[in-house]
């Protein structure tokens, strides 16, 4: 067997590897990033959420993305997929498929952040299921799969559209229809500080998502033979790295203090406005992307805090907003000899040609991922009696009225028995 076929399976397969790990830097960073008594439900709703997900991107949503043939909406065949092996991808296809699984997997565990401390587990299931059937896919198809925006010339390298956009917009339909948590706002409608319980948690979880992004963005080449996965990798941790440092500048400007959940925000705010463009932009305008993705995601928050929408891991900032900007990004920065895939951005005499088709890929995706989302929780919400858990058990916590145990159980069952002696 050919070694480069081999040596570009290997590549990608370390790339999944990378991306599935990031769910263990969402566990960390939402776990860290909520409150105690919802940490065990945070954690094991990830995990059972990924596994959903993957059987049913194994049923219908590769299919829905790749299928050969489909049209410019969805494709149409490759459901229940065989793993059988197609020799001209210059890769194993049972490896693409699983990399292409690892960035599902992703954007449900991204919507499933507005569900965060008070949604009931049944709803997670629910739209874990049709997430991955209905939404997700067909923006990839759109975008990757050969669809519509392909054919206008979208840019969106490893997914700040389809991966992060996607499940911020499903998370912003869903913190509408859930509310706010208790105790969040006062009747005034100022809002309350409801802190993480675990910054540690939090930085680490950055950490491992900012190493997982190196597959994300550089396995994304599916191919080692030019090495150009290390200049995409280049351009991921330059971006990062602005990200954090602006947000942590701007926080300390604005509030005083230089904020750490602000920071760590501002370096993932990085990671996800590289995503779009890490292939086709040179370095100093990496550096350019990250530093202004830092100082939107600390505003953006500020924003929706006082519009009163309870995003209690920032998910529309972090991944809405910035994915946004990442994505018309490319339409200012993209050189003529990087762009692949569309046309040379605004300040390299590509006109507004490109920076226009950006701005139709993200409006079409974002509606579409906000509408069939909304509609789907609207309709989950009539016929299960509600999306959320009732004032009681969200008081109590999510660990012990949704699962019966808690995930710091000897902080919990003493606190229990002081009380009952």
């Amino acid at each position: 067997m050919d070694t480069m076929f081999l040596m570009n399976s290997l590549w990608v397969m370390l790339g999944a590897i990378l991306v599935i790990f990031m769910l263990g830097g969402f566990i960390l960073l939402e776990a860290g990033s909520t409150r105690m008594k919802n940490a065990g439900h945070i954690a094991g709703k990830t995990i059972f959420t990924f596994g959903l997900a993957s059987l049913v991107f194994w049923a219908i949503g590769y299919g829905f993305i790749f299928g050969s043939n489909g049209n410019f909406l969805v494709g149409l065949s490759d459901f229940f997929y065989s793993g059988y092996q197609v020799e001209d991808m210059g890769l194993a296809t049972s490896v693409f498929f699983v990399f292409q699984l690892a960035f599902a997997g992703i954007s449900i565990t991204i919507a499933l952040g507005g569900f965060a401390e008070r949604a009931k587990l049944s709803v997670y299931l629910v739209f874990t299921v049709l997430f991955s059937a209905l939404i997700y896919p067909v923006i990839a198809h759109w975008i990757w799969g050969g669809g519509w925006l392909a054919e206008h010339g979208k840019q969106d390298f490893a997914g700040s559209t389809v991966v992060h956009l996607t499940g911020a917009m499903a998370a912003f339909a869903a913190t509408i229809l859930l509310k706010p948590r208790i105790g969040k706002y006062n009747k005034d409608g100022s809002a309350n500080n409801i802190q993480g319980h675990n910054q540690v948690f939090t930085a680490l979880g950055v950490l491992i998502l900012w190493i997982g992004w190196f597959g994300f963005n550089a396995g994304s080449t599916v191919a080692v033979d030019d090495g150009f996965f290390g200049f995409v990798a280049l351009n991921t941790n330059l971006a990062a790295g602005a990200g954090a440092v602006s947000a942590l500048i701007i926080s300390w400007m604005v509030l005083g203090k230089s904020d750490i959940p602000t920071m760590l925000n501002g370096a993932l705010a990085g990671l996800v406005a590289i995503t779009a463009s890490c292939a086709f932009v040179d370095t100093w305008a990496a550096v350019v992307i990250g530093f202004i993705a830092g100082i939107l995601v600390f505003y953006s928050a500020r924003f929706f805090e006082k519009r009163k929408i309870d995003d209690p891991i920032y998910a529309l900032s972090v991944h809405g907003v910035a994915g946004v900007w990442g994505t018309l990004s490319t339409g200012f920065f993209a050189t003529p000899e990087l762009a692949t895939v569309g046309l040379p951005g605004l300040f390299y005499g590509g006109g507004f040609t490109q920076l226009g088709v950006q701005f139709m890929g993200v409006a079409a995706s974002g509606a579409y991922a906000f509408v069939v989302s909304f509609v789907i929780l609207a309709i989950a919400k009539k016929l299960m009696n509600g999306l959320r858990v009732s004032e009681e058990e969200e008081i109590m916590g999510l660990d012990i009225s949704e699962h019966g145990s808690y995930g710091y159980p000897e902080l919990f069952v003493a606190k229990d028995q002081n009380v009952g002696s």
